[in-house]
């Protein structure tokens, strides 16, 4: 895949300056898998990386499509959603506060709700009453889930502010660092 989207680009990975990478939240397998692609990728050529979030990058999304302020969700399973608030500055998905694991009740806005706010992320598929927060939330179905395209434009500002890493300083973000497990009966 790698080789098919370098292809693409018409570059070659010794062309490559950063390596963007998605770093969470999101599912545990699919976070440890992009990670473990970018640290074999970064070691191999000596790259800086740069982890950039999820929910950001979604935002980013609906922000591309017009928004100014969103509200990122996304299933977490387990009764739960990962959420994060944004504010457009200057055309970028910038962060309100922090990124969140919790029920979808718990969702307390800090948007300023007498404007739109706009919806994006499955957390909406799996929690519609959530589209009722601030009198209606605007959904952006282009920006259900995270974008390549949207995501370089955080890393390119990201590392031009200094943010990329080496590898060694990779950082998942799980935001539920534990679960736990309840046993069903007889087993």
């Amino acid at each position: 895949m790698v080789k098919s989207v370098l292809s693409k680009a018409e570059i070659k990975l010794t062309e490559v300056d950063l390596i963007a990478y998605g770093r969470g939240p999101g599912s545990f397998t699919g976070i440890r898998i992009c990670t473990s692609i970018t640290q074999g990728l970064a070691l191999g050529q000596s790259l800086p990386v740069i982890g950039i979030s999820t929910l950001a990058t979604m935002a980013q999304a609906a922000i591309g499509n017009g928004a100014k302020q969103v509200l990122a969700a996304i299933d977490a399973r387990m009764g739960e959603v990962y959420w994060g608030q944004y504010i457009s500055v200057d055309g970028l998905a910038t962060l309100v506060n922090e990124e969140v694991v919790s029920a979808p009740e718990a969702i307390v806005l800090s948007l300023n709700e007498a404007d739109m706010i706009t919806a994006c992320g499955t957390g909406f598929d799996a929690y519609p009453q959530l589209l009722a927060l601030a009198g209606g939330l605007t959904v952006c179905e282009l920006a259900k889930y995270p974008d390549a395209k949207f995501m370089a434009v955080l890393a390119r500002k990201g590392h031009a502010l200094g943010l990329s890493t080496s590898v060694d300083e990779l950082k998942p973000v799980y935001l539920r660092d534990t679960v736990t497990w309840k046993k069903l009966p007889g087993k």
